[in-house]
């Protein structure tokens, strides 16, 4: 039995090292012998050519969104440099405005607002403010008609209440 198991050893051991020599000779032989400096051979291979250019890509849209406006900022929701804004009422912006109070006169309501000037503003129907204009003042609210600056969206305007009360901003 020590005689076989040594036969087989000896066999497998020869059959792994012709296969190992004829592995090496298979990828030698795919490997053509590169010729020796000043000698030039007849079979060597010419120079690779160059690939072609790719062509130039232009952006198609196609209906999709601009990939480079953010989603977290759409359009009407940029806010514009204090210092290219007029100052007082007309450069305020309906987000940055904050009702204090309503009144009624013999016109009719007249609202009292604050903005980011820390000061009070009195504003009546059809005053114009920096992104829109006031389109009517309630009891209870005052409703703006704001401009909507995105290309994307299909409404131009958009309207925004803001309640005297926090608690009906709710409903």
């Amino acid at each position: 039995m020590k005689g076989l198991t040594t036969v087989l050893r000896i066999g497998l051991a020869t059959v792994f090292v012709v296969c190992a020599l004829g592995l090496t000779s298979a990828i030698g032989a795919q490997q053509p012998a590169a010729p020796l400096p000043g000698q030039t051979s007849a079979t060597s291979p010419a120079q690779p050519e160059k690939p072609p250019p790719p062509d130039v890509f232009s952006y198609n849209p196609e209906g999709r969104r601009d990939p480079f406006v953010s989603l977290l900022f759409r359009g009407g929701d940029l806010k514009p440099s204090r210092d290219s804004r007029p100052d007082g009422l007309p450069g305020m912006l309906i987000s940055e405005i904050a009702l204090r109070g309503i009144l009624k006169d013999k016109t009719g309501f007249v609202a009292m607002i604050s903005g980011p000037d820390n000061r009070t503003h009195i504003i009546r129907g059809n005053d114009k403010v920096y992104d829109g204009s006031v389109k009517a003042i309630t009891a209870d609210s005052v409703i703006f008609s704001q401009d909507v600056n995105d290309p994307l969206s299909l409404v131009k305007q958009r309207e925004v209440r803001k309640y005297l009360r926090a608690t009906q901003e709710g409903k």
